[in-house]
């Protein structure tokens, strides 16, 4: 079924277009990806769709049972409620039916009630009807997919009775996100949902989104997360949308295919057309031949003329040398403490890096990545320990908040005024690689958008042709295709990087080392992100393993350490024990729903409703089967995420 169709849509703000001709439609259980260049028109494409914006023609067309849920670009929740309350409001409709179900079971306690057969069989079949219709639209396990989904966007540590008013703007956001979810509408319009978000969080958004319901519209700049969740890609390119059918990575190859043919078919009809046009040039002055060469000008006229393709959207050009080459080793930290001194964040930091290594350091938000990178370049003092840098290190820092930008110069003046030796027609060049042409580069620092901030921060870093660059979220507020530019640079650059990304694309492809944070040191993995996570799973099933035996007596015999072998075969019994569990739990469920029915239809009989006892029984037993229901359920839903 086709939930949304959006056919011609026409925007433009002044003289200038922004989308033309754009259709696309979402079908039932449908996750759409709609990527393109900053500033391609997606978010405004999905506040047209939201029906927040206006648009100049075309139609969009809506099922009237189909609701829409948008989630804007950094959009937070703006609430006098706390947190509870507010999640709570998604569900009053289920509180209301909730407060007359327990009115009716009252009424079926009343003896006047059950005096009178007429009117107690009347509300018994009401009670009957409504129970069951309260049931499947999740009037008993409500309570639990809240505490559920605040847990899964890392809300379980918080106060629950937390005024809203008083969050940080990312926790507003992504409690927007978490009441979004739970209102459950048939269309999802999500506008980078991945925001403030750290990878734990992003890895539980991708499952919960996988197993959603209904269908998907979301626009992101993480193509980790478009390749585990989306099945179709809308590219805008030039104000137009293309469709192809695949995650992020099946539409790179299907566009490449495609534009590769469209080249062949352009490159084959200038084949053709320079033939006729020389045929004519030859042989239209000529008494014998120019009726054929009238007739090849008329097919000449006739032939509709392709566009040649565009092989590639203006992109940002660069690459990133080294002056000189550092030592083997190019850092070390010794027992180092990392904070403020009223909050010391992590403690017991010793690792080293060496030349040409790649180390992303990993870890919860608000655990002192940041911080230990500021700590490193010398922004910040080490609270204990020392940090010592090899022979011939220079240092290159890409700080994602660019405090190394002064706001009051222009784009030229940022590079010149640092590097007075280069001549302006280099710094003009330099800059178009960065796409600053013309008189962008007289533009204010202070008035560009974050996405340009970070080209200047990169062509800055470029120009200093450090041994060792050290990147605090480099790939924040870049586009799509600046990311892959970046990747390639970083791939092919002969020093040593160091660096925090939630991008995990990003992570994976340039980490040949990762350095897990914490509060008490750091862990070392030697691998990409996919490999750290592999380590983490086998490591956290291990622990849970161990946790669950006896503790050793003293002087028992201590087991030697188990193979890759041995700890594969107890992952896979684990998930067999885990898959048994829920199957059991899914028996149990439908048993209790089986028995809340039986003694619903035992309160229909004469015998039962006119005995008090009994209807009260049955009333009991319906409680205490709902309450271990909620529990059921809460435990299936955590089993289901592991």
């Amino acid at each position: 079924m086709i939930l949304l169709q959006a056919e011609h849509i026409e925007k433009t703000y002044g003289i200038e277009t922004i989308l033309q001709d754009i259709s696309l439609q979402i079908q039932t259980g449908e996750r759409v990806g709609l990527v393109g260049v900053n500033g391609a028109g997606k978010s405004t494409l999905m506040k047209i769709l939201a029906g927040d914006l206006s648009y100049d023609s075309g139609t969009i067309r809506i099922p009237k049972e189909v609701s829409l849920g948008y989630l804007a670009q950094n959009g937070g929740l703006e609430s006098e409620r706390s947190i509870w309350d507010e999640m709570l409001s998604v569900f009053t409709h289920l509180q209301q039916e909730e407060k007359e179900l327990r009115e009716l079971e009252a009424k079926m306690g009343d003896p006047a009630v059950i005096a009178d057969d007429k009117r107690y069989q009347q509300i018994l079949e009401n009670y009957s009807h409504r129970s069951e219709a309260f049931k499947e639209k999740g009037g008993y396990s409500y309570e639990g997919s809240i505490r559920g989904v605040l847990h899964g966007l890392r809300f379980a540590d918080m106060d629950y009775q937390t005024p809203i008013r008083t969050l940080s703007g990312g926790q507003k956001t992504r409690l927007a996100l978490a009441k979004l979810l739970l209102q459950s509408p048939t269309i999802l319009l999500l506008d980078e949902p991945t925001n403030y978000l750290d990878i734990e969080t992003l890895t539980w958004l991708e499952t919960y989104l996988q197993n959603y319901q209904g269908a998907i519209l979301v626009v992101s700049h993480d193509r980790y997360f478009l390749d585990k969740l989306v099945t179709i890609v809308y590219e805008i390119e030039r104000h137009r949308a293309t469709r192809y059918v695949g995650n992020y990575s099946r539409f790179l190859d299907q566009k490449a295919s495609r534009l590769e043919q469209e080249l062949k078919r352009f490159d084959k009809q200038q084949e053709e057309i320079a033939k006729l046009e020389d045929f004519i040039a030859r042989n239209i002055a000529r008494a014998t031949t120019t009726k054929r060469a009238q007739s090849r000008r008329k097919t000449l006229e006739k032939i509709d003329r392709l566009d040649k393709p565009i092989m590639h959207n203006k992109s940002v050009h660069f690459s990133f040398e080294v002056s000189k080459m550092s030592g083997n080793i190019v850092m070390k930290a010794a027992n180092v403490a990392i904070g403020y001194p009223d909050a010391v964040l992590s403690h017991g930091l010793t690792f080293e890096i060496e030349r040409e290594e790649r180390v992303a350091l990993v870890g919860p938000n608000g655990i002192g990545k940041s911080t230990l990178l500021k700590t490193i370049v010398g922004q910040l003092n080490a609270l204990k320990g020392d940090v010592q840098f090899g022979s011939n290190v220079t240092i290159g820092y890409y700080d994602q908040e660019h405090r190394n930008l002064n706001l009051n110069n222009t784009v030229l003046g940022e590079i010149w005024d640092e590097y007075p030796q280069m001549l302006e027609k280099d710094v003009r060049t330099l800059l178009g690689n960065f796409l600053f042409s013309g008189d962008d580069v007289q533009k204010r620092v202070s008035d560009l958008s974050g996405g340009e901030r970070a080209r200047v921060s990169l062509a800055k870093l470029m120009l200093k042709q450090a041994n060792f660059l050290i990147f605090d979220e480099p790939t924040n507020h870049l586009d799509i295709y600046s990311k892959e530019v970046l990747e390639n640079a970083l791939y092919d650059y002969p020093g040593t990087i160091l660096f925090v990304s939630h991008d995990r694309y990003f992570l994976n492809k340039i980490a040949s080392r990762v350095l897990e944070l914490s509060p008490d040191g750091v862990a070392n993995y030697l691998g990409n992100y996919d490999y750290y996570v592999e380590k983490k799973q086998e490591l956290a099933e291990l622990a849970a393993e161990l946790a669950a035996q006896p503790t050793k007596k003293q002087g028992a015999v201590v087991q030697p350490e188990k193979t890759s072998y041995e700890l594969d075969k107890e992952a896979k019994r684990r998930e067999r024990q885990r898959m048994r569990r829920l199957e059991e739990i899914e028996a149990t469920i439908q048993k209790q729903e089986a028995d809340i029915v039986k003694w619903e239809e035992e309160l229909c009989l004469p015998e039962i409703y006119s005995d008090h006892v009994q209807a009260k029984e049955r009333n009991d037993l319906i409680h205490a089967a709902r309450k271990e229901l909620e529990q059921l359920y809460d435990e299936w839903s955590s089993l289901s995420e592991e």
